[in-house]
């Protein structure tokens, strides 16, 4: 029904002035900014690191992941986003066997199985799934609209995005797992859900996280790995364990706390260069730009994050119709959630979970994803200017 609306509406063709006039050029600068940024503090913090080929051997791989991003961010705002309405079970149904095949071939360190090994490189198939469930959930609970006061579809909702996030937990990633229901959270709550099946959904998480940390333990078996569990508890009291799991925390609020207001300089942070701060150029890069430009370059950092959501959520308020305000809305629980999260694993006020931070963490297939994330904003941006 939205896609034959849509295409009632879809002009004959889009000039390419049409289109450059239609883009949020606020958006696109924000979000260079950020991955410029990002290769700038990759640079500052592997330059020295011992057993590298090069100094630049990080940049040049989130370079290369700069370029593809951007090539497949205008490739994504050219198309009409409502496409993906006619395309949701195949697409979700390539989500799942990419994660299902993920777990059967893949690779990645200590028996994790992330990675899936391609020709001319190398994909983390969970990071590409973020972007599949926000097209195909949205256009789920889009087509599904006039059911949305039923609980009944709602956990049905639950299901289409359980079954993704199960295959990725098993990975293991409890990280992106818990992006993924972030996204339908905020999904949810935009899509007109009722506040008392909120509260449903609210208790049933309470009871899965007894069962998983206190029940299950308690008889001996676990669905987490010790590790995990570790990260996830020592966070309270990192000093408890400040050579073993809390080692990370306790190095990152160091190097946090010594930037001060301005910082030690750029490449001058001792924390870094000295190797004391674990995996500086991905799960800690926070840490780094606390480190070297201090409070104001962190101010700074956060501005521009701050900038990407403010015009992500006038995106989505622009929209030409509810599925568009959907991935909109996906994207921004996608983003922000991540930010807050790293952020917060930096500072020491929540777990570790391995989540990078937004187009700043070193990882080309991390960095594509986001600016694939930007380019779905683009295209509801451009249908919503030109009136289609």
């Amino acid at each position: 029904m939205i896609l034959e609306r849509a295409e009632r509406r879809r002009p004959l063709g889009m000039t390419v002035g049409d289109y450059l006039r239609s883009l949020d050029w606020v958006l696109l600068a924000a979000t260079l900014a950020l991955a410029v940024f990002g290769i700038i503090m990759i640079y500052s913090a592997t330059r020295a690191d011992p057993g590298l080929p090069s100094s630049t051997h990080y940049v040049r791989q989130q370079g290369l992941g700069l370029g593809l991003g951007l090539v497949l961010l205008v490739l994504l705002s050219v198309i009409d986003y409502r496409r993906y309405i006619s395309w949701q079970k195949y697409l979700y149904v390539a989500m799942i066997l990419l994660l299902g095949l993920t777990l059967i071939i893949g690779r990645g360190p200590e028996g994790t199985r992330r990675w899936l090994d391609l020709p001319f490189f190398d994909i983390q198939s969970s990071e590409v799934a973020k972007v599949l469930l926000i097209v195909t959930l949205a256009a789920f609970l889009s087509e599904g609209i006039e059911l949305r006061q039923r609980f009944r579809f709602v956990m049905l909702a639950v299901g289409y995005v359980l079954l993704p996030a199960a295959l990725v937990f098993l990975e293991p990633d409890l990280g992106t797992a818990l992006v993924f229901f972030a996204i339908l959270m905020c999904m949810l709550l935009v899509w007109g859900i009722r506040w008392r099946h909120v509260g449903f959904l609210a208790i049933a998480a309470a009871g899965v996280f007894t069962v998983v940390f206190r029940v299950l333990p308690s008889l001996g078996m676990s669905l987490l790995k010790d590790y995990q569990i570790a990260r996830l508890t020592v966070f309270l009291n990192p000093e408890s364990d400040p050579t073993g799991f809390g080692y990370q925390v306790v190095q990152s609020k160091i190097a946090v706390a010594s930037g001060m207001y301005t910082g030690k300089g750029l490449m001058q942070g001792t924390q870094t260069r000295l190797n004391f701060l674990p995996t500086h150029h991905t799960d800690f890069i926070f840490a780094v730009v606390g480190e070297e430009l201090g409070f104001l370059g962190a101010v700074v950092l956060l501005g521009l994050f701050a900038v990407v959501v403010w015009r992500a959520i006038r995106i989505a308020g622009r929209a030409a119709d509810l599925y568009g305000t959907l991935i909109c809305v996906g994207v921004i629980g996608f983003i922000a959630f991540q930010v807050f999260v790293n952020v917060g694993m930096a500072l020491g006020i929540m777990p570790v979970t391995g989540l990078p931070l937004p187009f700043m963490s070193a990882g080309a297939s991390s960095l594509v994803v986001f600016f694939m994330a930007v380019g779905l904003l683009e295209s509801v941006q451009v249908r919503a200017s030109l009136g289609t």
